[in-house]
């Protein structure tokens, strides 16, 4: 178990909320951001001072913007503020570490510049839990792990992603591969790992094809 876990029933049924485009948290990953707008820094003090807690969410391309900025999706992932530091110029650097999914019931007023939103976690309970190692035929996700990062010019370093666990190598994988915003939402909503893992692979599949497809001459 986490060395700060929170239990299902604390958690906050209303959240601040960070709608950015292209950018996965999933339960157990870490992501990295750079915080500079002020709207933003007023919400990471916030959380800061409240539980160090806030909402990833993708905003829906699909759906048109309203008065308080682009529509979101309805699913996002609840994420706790594990590292931080401030700047010279003003700017925090954060690490969110992802604790939850939630789904999103209607929003919030907004605070000092920032949305929030409430947010129920029906059953992404098991998010919460310490799960053993999903079954995911590794072989196909190297497979098709090597031809994407080839074909998108990503380098790997290889020792590590052989030494690192199911869960976590395909948790990072969706956080690090450059999907498209519909299919970083697909990968979020995934019911499994297993699922998840399936998705992936396809999705790593589908994008080696196209690279290539594109790189031919006409």
């Amino acid at each position: 178990m986490p060395a700060f876990h929170t239990a299902f029933d604390a958690l906050p049924s209303e959240i601040p909320i960070f709608p950015l485009s292209g950018a996965l948290l999933l339960p157990g990953g870490r992501l990295p951001l750079n915080i500079f707008e002020p709207r933003y820094l007023a919400m990471t003090e916030d959380s800061l001072a409240a539980g160090r807690l806030l909402g990833m969410v993708q905003p829906d391309p699909a759906l048109p913007r309203t008065e308080v900025g682009s529509q979101v999706y309805k699913v996002g992932c609840l994420g706790r503020l594990t590292s931080f530091a401030e700047t010279e110029d003003g700017r925090f650097l954060i690490t969110l570490t992802g604790v939850i999914r939630y789904r999103i019931t209607a929003e919030a007023p907004m605070r000092r510049g920032y949305r929030r939103a409430l947010v129920e976690y029906g059953d992404f309970g098991p998010d919460l839990m310490e799960a053993p190692e999903p079954e995911i035929d590794r072989a196909a996700l190297l497979d098709a792990l090597r031809p994407y990062f080839k074909a998108h010019g990503i380098e790997a370093n290889w020792e590590a992603v052989q030494g690192t666990g199911d869960a976590m190598l395909v948790t990072t994988l969706c956080m690090l591969c450059p999907f498209e915003v519909r299919e970083k939402q697909a990968l979020l909503e995934a019911p499994t790992q297993e699922d998840r893992a399936a998705m992936l692979v396809a999705l790593m599949q589908m994008g080696s094809h196209g690279m290539a497809h594109e790189g031919r001459p006409s």
